[in-house]
């Protein structure tokens, strides 16, 4: 008896239907899994053989015959369980459904037949959801990843007789219930507050631009003069995510396997800190399986990268790509992978080895040679993709004291962010783009209208400090954000005169 049980995979982030079909035949007991199964699907014999037996149904003992289609796709992990038990307890007879016909199925099994949580569902669901699925039957692991997904209904049994006994209609389930977006509360995480970093007023200013409009960042300067702690601070004052920009995040950190099973949909930016001894493929992606890679994870989100120079030549290279085009494909023998990869990239870095050139509390005592192989180690092309460039001076004692007028708090600041970004929203409607450093080059003709004084000083300063057409487009888009903080619709001559302030690291010290 043959029966046919739909499941589903992932490439990349997007997920494509696998049908699971098994055949009974007469003979002798073999079990056989055929369609380009990887290790942990073939020993999945041994797991659905004793869950079934351990739900009170019988195992056929004669030859099984399991495909998973399309066979000539790689499949992967334990997320087959589930529907290769239900498919085999179709074709034996065992149960009789007109649900199986609509229903995906998704899951790994213990010998026991409960039914256990499993990496990628959410862009599974969604997928499935887009070829016309009517139902989805998951872990209860998973349950809280779907929640904001309509148009499918999702049930999240305990165990495989539950199952079953659903299937027939002799156990009534309810399907997971939808949660709108607005309902969602953010998840309270413990930042530091802008009110407790003391002084640094100029590096503030570019932190709430960066925030406002998703600009890369550079902060240079001596130790101890609060750089990583500007840099922590960020995520106090970044917007809130979109219900798109939440469904992309929560679709790449899903995949990954580093979702909170708690929360299931990520509800704040991502902020992600790798060590400095993060090789390459750390931070792009790859591994056996082409897993998403650091700047992936920070989609949409913070990519916070301390001692910038500190990083291998190789791994700071290897971000080039992916900050020019949003995203990373990660290629290896098996396949070939394309992740999102839209981040701010925050980094901070001393001027030289000792730390204090051009200090004015401490003298350095680098040779310029050591400062220039210091500073080489950050290649001119890198920096030249980073839109705000500041140095970060070593705090007064009177602003450590607290002598002076007290410093603005995070809520604040964030309340300007989010004004500014919704600004941004309406402006990019149905474009893909969710900010002003995400605008190619025909948004930036559309949208970045020049009055004639600020098209006059910004000629002036592209002849006089010899920018590439890079840097003149970036200073658009930082002035466009500026602009947007003020609530102008027009840039002035004022904003561009700040942006251009933002590009000077790179023509003094590389």
């Amino acid at each position: 008896m043959l029966s046919k049980v739909i499941s589903y995979a992932l490439s990349g982030v997007d997920g494509f239907p696998v049908t699971v079909e098994t055949y009974i035949s007469g003979g002798l007991f073999c079990y056989d899994t055929v369609g380009l199964p990887d290790a942990a699907v073939k020993e999945s014999r041994e797991r659905v053989r004793s869950a079934i037996k351990n739900s009170g149904f019988e195992m056929p003992s004669t030859r099984i015959t399991v495909n998973l289609a399309p066979a000539d796709l790689k499949k992967e992990g334990s997320v087959y369980d589930l529907p290769i038990a239900v498919s085999l307890l179709a074709a034996s007879g065992q149960l009789f459904s007109a649900l199986l016909k609509d229903t995906v199925f998704i899951g790994e099994l213990s010998l026991s037949g409960e039914i256990r949580p499993v990496s990628g569902v959410m862009p599974m669901i969604i997928s499935a959801r887009k070829d016309g699925c009517k139902r989805a039957v998951l872990p209860p692991g998973n349950a809280a990843e779907v929640r904001c997904i309509e148009g499918i209904e999702c049930y999240c049994p305990d165990n495989l007789a539950k199952l079953v006994r659903f299937l027939q209609n002799e156990l009534p389930l309810e399907p997971v219930e939808c949660t709108p977006w607005s309902s969602i509360s953010a998840c309270a995480e413990a930042f530091t507050d802008f009110s407790q970093i003391k002084g640094q007023h100029g590096a503030k200013r570019a932190m709430e631009i960066a925030a406002a409009g998703s600009h890369n960042l550079l902060m240079l300067g001596p130790p101890g003069s609060g750089k990583t702690m500007l840099a922590r601070a960020l995520p106090s004052i970044l917007p809130r995510l979109t219900f798109e920009e939440a469904m992309e995040v929560t679709k790449i950190h899903s995949i990954a396997g580093c979702l909170d099973s708690s929360r299931g949909i990520v509800d704040t930016r991502p902020f992600r800190s790798p060590h400095h001894t993060a090789s390459a493929p750390a931070l792009t992606g790859g591994g056996i399986k082409a897993r998403p890679g650091e700047v992936s994870l920070a989609h949409n989100g913070v990519l916070f990268l301390d001692e910038f120079p500190e990083y291998s030549r190789i791994a700071l290279e290897a971000l080039r790509q992916p900050l020019e085009d949003g995203v990373v494909t990660v290629s290896r023998v098996n396949t070939t992978v394309t992740y999102p990869a839209r981040f701010m990239l925050v980094a901070s870095m001393n001027p030289c080895p000792c730390g204090y050139y051009g200090s004015k509390v401490k003298q350095c005592k680098c040779t310029p040679t050591q400062i220039q192989r210091y500073l080489g180690r950050v290649s001119g092309p890198l920096v030249d993709r980073i839109d705000l460039q500041i140095e970060v001076d070593a705090v007064s004692y009177d602003s450590l004291r607290g002598t002076s007028a007290p410093e603005e708090p995070s809520h604040v600041i964030r309340e300007r962010v989010q004004q500014a970004r919704l600004v941004q929203q309406e402006r990019f409607k149905d474009s893909g783009i969710f900010a002003n450093a995400h605008m190619t080059a025909r948004e930036i003709s559309r949208f970045c209208v020049l009055s004639k004084d600020a098209d006059t000083l910004l000629k002036q300063a592209f002849d006089n400090l010899k920018m590439s057409a890079r840097a003149y487009s970036r200073i658009l888009k930082i002035a466009r954000t500026v602009a947007d903080l003020a609530h102008e619709e027009k840039i002035g001559a004022e904003h561009i005169a700040e942006a251009i302030r933002y590009r000077s690291l790179d023509r003094k010290y590389w």
